[in-house]
Parts: structure tokens; sequence; C-alpha cells
């Protein structure tokens, strides 16, 4: 963004309504002038009537021939209860994306978080969806086609432990829109602000067995004042660390009569040997994130005013770095390459241009490597509150940093794209 652009963003920061409006004219005026080029900094490959979703878990098998993918089989709404996308993978090859094998069909599903589809080990992938109007995980054996189901949705998956996170999707669906799913569960409680049997599980997906970590309750304890009563709490946006030692998540509420546009966010991390809870010093915001292999976390943030991406460093959260702040005034959605450097993408500006950037947090640099044009009509909140259709980048690299994957609607129609980084 440029200074006009970033002081108009934060003084309609709390007023989401407005700031869409303002947002949808701005864009709007630069409509009329031509598309301008876009940019690619390596070779890529990809394919329309696919996309995958979020930027926070592994879509690169681990020896990198196959690549996740969702299969749409319409777009340009929010989807309802029983309709469904397709779960495979493509096969990968030398920076192509080759075949594409369906898996299944999935029915708990949305256009950002997907069903959060991800490798559950060599030869395993797990997913999201509902069976008998119920929202469940399965395990798919992509080398025997064999299936299992297990009780409970995911959110993210420990490999090596064979664990995963999980909350209410119901409760998420009434809080924010677009990004849980549209069937009940027994644990949503919306008739309560802040229950003490609702907020972070895990569960083992061998055993099914389910044990609740940090209560609403226990959550809602530490808020300021002045939003303990009058507020629905929920938690999202789950991750483990690299090493498992921890568990992080965002702790968000809304107002009880209001917006679901309007949240207020806490990024919580829950020690699993200590129990210990602590809370990154964001000032009331976080939006996007994802762990190194050192136990440290880059976030998109506010602080101070400014929305900028602050690295912590969990032996020392208040001692935190804001990287490359002058560039990255935005949210984005970030994916580690290495421990140091990090690709994030933008939102699509006022010519409708989403871009990728590779950053090095060590010596301060962003080095642009994709621009990307962004069409209207995947433009979220076009038409009512509900109504989260973006197509955003989220960026996801894979292990060897050899390549980037991303979602991009640039042709016309949502598609997978994967993108050379050497």
């Amino acid at each position: 963004m440029n200074r006009i652009e970033e002081v108009v963003y934060h003084l309609l920061y709390r007023n989401p309504k407005l700031k869409i409006a303002v947002r949808n004219l701005y864009q709007g005026c630069y409509d009329l002038l031509p598309k301008k080029k876009e940019f690619f900094a390596g070779e890529y490959s990809y394919k329309e009537g696919y996309y995958f979703g979020f930027h926070d878990v592994d879509v690169f098998s681990t020896d990198e021939t196959k690549v996740l993918a969702l299969e749409e089989y319409f777009d340009g709404r929010m989807p309802k209860a029983g309709e469904k996308v397709g779960v495979g993978y493509f096969d990968f090859d030398n920076g192509k994306l080759g075949e594409y094998h369906k898996l299944d069909d999935c029915y708990a599903w949305n256009w950002h978080k997907g069903c959060r589809l991800q490798w559950l080990s060599d030869n395993e992938i797990v997913f999201n969806t509902a069976k008998d109007n119920k929202v469940v995980s399965e395990i798919i054996d992509v080398t025997t086609g064999e299936k299992r189901c297990v009780d409970y949705p995911i959110d993210t998956v420990l490999k090596k432990e064979r664990l995963a996170t999980t909350f209410s999707y119901e409760r998420l669906q009434y809080c924010m829109p677009g990004y849980g799913y549209p069937y009940q569960d027994a644990d949503a409680m919306l008739d309560e602000e802040s229950p003490a049997n609702n907020g972070l599980y895990l569960f083992n997906l061998d055993s099914g067995k389910r044990e609740l970590l940090v209560s609403l309750a226990q959550l809602v304890k530490e808020v300021p004042e002045e939003y303990k009563e009058g507020y629905i709490h929920y938690v999202t946006h789950t991750e483990f660390s690299k090493d498992g030692k921890y568990i992080s998540f965002l702790h968000r509420w809304i107002r009880k009569e209001g917006s679901t546009l309007k949240r207020w966010t806490r990024m919580m991390v829950y020690n699993r040997t200590t129990k210990e809870l602590t809370e990154l010093p964001t000032q009331i915001s976080g939006s996007h994130y994802v762990w190194n292999d050192n136990n440290k976390i880059i976030a998109s943030c506010i602080i101070d005013g400014k929305s900028c991406h602050v690295l912590f460093d969990m032996m020392d959260v208040d001692n935190y770095i804001i990287v490359c702040g002058n560039i990255l005034n935005q949210d984005g959605h970030q994916s580690f390459v290495g421990n140091s450097c990090f690709i994030t993408d933008t939102y699509p500006d006022k010519r409708r241009m989403a871009k990728l950037y590779f950053v090095d947090s060590v010596n301060s640099t962003t080095e642009l490597i994709a621009n990307t044009y962004s069409p209207k009509e995947f433009q979220s909140f076009r038409k009512e509150e509900t109504g989260h259709i973006a197509c955003d980048l989220h960026p996801r690299v894979s292990a060897s940093g050899n390549y980037v994957c991303f979602d991009c609607p640039r042709t016309g129609k949502r598609g997978l794209y994967v993108m050379s980084l050497k």
C-alpha cells in the first residue's frame, strides 16, 4: 500500500463495512484503465478449475512427486450443505503439473481454508467432510485407496504423533462466515458467550480419543474487562510447531449483537509440556502466521496502529522484530523458505494486482516474484457478508524450497499454480 492507502486503511480498520465500500469504489475507478502487465519470476505450470486453500499446511508430498488439490464443480458463491468438491492430487515432475487423480468427494469445505486437506504420512492424506449431516475427517491411503472415517474434523495435524487439533466448525461459521461449514455440531453452544466445555481440542487420529486443552471460559478470563460480556468468543487458525512442543491458535471474539466482520484477536500459544498459555504481544490483533523449525512465528499483526509482519521467538516473545515494515505494510499469508526467509502475498491492489514477495528476514530485503491479476468476480462481500469467495494466493512452499504453489484466478477461472523458485 502507498502512504495514503495505508492511512485510509487504518482509519477504517474498525469499520469493516465502510472499509469494503471504500475499497470497492476505489478499485472501481481504476477498472476504467487498461489491465497492468503480469509478472512471474520463474517458470510456472497451472491447472484451471482447481484450488487448494490456506497457506499453513503441506501441499507437496515428501518426495515432491504429488501436489494436493481440490476440484471445483461450481464457483462464484458460497457452498451449501450437501454440495461437494473433489479431493485428489496432481502428478508433479520437473516443475510441471501432470495428470489429476481424484480420490474422493468432500462435503465440508469453503473457498479459503478448503477442507483442511493435508498429508498425514508419505502415503496418507486427511481432510474434513460430512457424513449423515455431521462434520468428520477422512483418511485415505493414496496408494491403495483404503479409506477410514474419524469422528471429529481436523484443523492441523502433527504427523509424527498422528494427532490433530480441532474446534467447533459450526461456531466458527456463525462467528466468521466463510471459514466454517454449514452443518450443526454438538459443541457449538451458540447461546453461550464463552462456554467452559468448548474451545481448543486435541485428538488422536488412530484411537479417536479427544481432549479439551483450552476452554473458552479459560481464555475469556484474560481479555480486557470490556470484552468479557456481550461478546461471543471462539477459536480458529491452529497450528503445531515443527517439533510438536507448541500449539498456536487465534482466540477471537465478536459482538453478540453486531457485524461478524468486526472482530478482535489474541494470538495464543499452548505449551504441551507445561500446559501453560502464552499470549503473543500483538496488541489485540493478528490474522495469518506460520512456524519455522526454530520455534519462531512470522505473523501478520497491527502493531502501534500499523499493519506489519512480525517475527516472534518463543524464547523471548516480547523482543519481536518487524520485518520490512516499509514494504510489508498490509496483511498477508506466509510460508517459510528455510528458517530465515519466507514468501508472503498481498490482497489485490487498486489495479486488482496481487503480489508475491520473497522476504529475507535477516537482511531485511524483499523481492517481488509474482504480480498477478485478480478479476472483480473473485472479490469477496460483493452481495452480502457471507459472500466470502475471494481467491487469495495463499503461497505454499515445498520442503526443498524449490517451488511455491498458489491459487490464482488470473484467467477468469480459479486455478492451481506451481512456480519454480530456483
